[in-house]
């Protein structure tokens, strides 16, 4: 197979969450549950079948609070807390990763969905260039990210379908609005799964009316405050009296593309895997199937990498 310049970027956490709840509670000998990291893997190993990318990176949430928590106390407050035999194989599925040789990338303060807008920033020096980036997610939240370079592989029902969303995808889903405008629907619509407020009385279609009529949240609000304002009275009122809660709205849904990381180019790329590591992760847990589908190993184009991944300070990197 040919190798392709690709550039995987997995939401971690998104992917763990799906994998969870697509598949029933299965055990390994011990009794653990491990249905979530055999599904992580599943979606893994598709991928770079697929794709067969030069770069993988895996980006995961961390536990501590983010500066959007610290902007708004309540964002995410109403999240159903999920249950502890998911949280309790995160720690497997970074296992599974460093197994493959994949780089694991996260930074207190700040979200995957952060790690993953500056991975996929093409003014980011550490960042591959001329890379496609496919990030891999089960949430849509990544979809202002999309550009000619980037597109969002979604798992649209468990772990075995996706959907590729390019821009004229995400055109189509939205009535028209372009993968920039999803901050400012968002700003508007609000965001019932993070908590984000957005314009109390406005809801999608009104949103999406909006924006594609004035083009961004600035240029609605503009017009919203002319006095002689084309916007329909009913409306214009929940504007205007919604617009604190239409800024927050932005900044909280706006993903960061400028996180500061330090690491080489070299350390985004992948070699492939040591199928004798890989091999022993699968056996550990019991995964007898998944043997005889790594894509790593002898007939593989992948080859075992020389170097280990390095370690940074500000970076918790496997």
């Amino acid at each position: 197979m040919e190798k392709k310049n690709n550039f995987v970027i997995i939401d971690s956490n998104a992917v763990v969450h799906r994998a969870f709840h697509a598949l029933p509670p299965l055990t390994r000998g011990d009794g653990t549950i491990v249905n979530a990291v055999y599904g992580f893997l599943l979606v893994l190993f598709k991928i770079i079948k697929e794709f067969n990318p030069v770069c993988i990176v895996a980006c995961f949430d961390l536990p501590e609070p983010t500066f959007r928590k610290q902007a708004f106390a309540e964002y995410k407050a109403k999240r159903k807390k999920a249950p502890d035999e998911l949280y309790a194989q995160l720690p497997m599925v970074k296992e599974a990763l460093k197994a493959f040789n994949i780089l694991i990338l996260e930074k207190s303060g700040f979200e995957a969905d952060d790690l993953i807008g500056t991975l996929s920033n093409p003014d980011n020096a550490a960042v591959p260039k001329n890379t496609h980036k496919i990030i891999v997610s089960g949430d849509l939240d990544n979809l202002q990210l999309v550009s000619k370079n980037t597109e969002v592989y979604f798992l649209s029902r468990g772990v075995k379908e996706a959907v590729v969303y390019d821009e004229a995808a995400v055109k189509e889903r939205y009535d028209g609005l372009s993968p920039k405008q999803m901050v400012d629907l968002r700003a508007l619509r609000g965001d019932i799964s993070d908590n984000i407020p957005g314009v109390k009385g406005i809801g999608e279609k009104t949103a999406i009316e909006l924006i594609k009529q004035y083009g961004t949240l600035t240029k609605v609000y503009k017009e919203a405050e002319k006095n002689d304002s084309k916007i329909r009275p009913a409306v214009r009122e929940k504007l205007l009296s919604g617009k604190e809660a239409a800024i927050l709205s932005y900044n909280l849904s706006n993903i960061d593309k400028n996180v500061p990381v330090d690491f080489s180019e070299a350390e985004c790329e992948w070699g492939g895997c040591d199928k004798e590591k890989a091999l022993g992760f699968l056996a550990k847990f019991g995964f007898k199937s998944l043997m005889n589908k790594i894509p790593c190993g002898e007939n593989s184009v992948f080859s075992v990498p020389e170097q280990p991944k390095k370690v940074h300070e500000n970076l918790k990197l496997w």
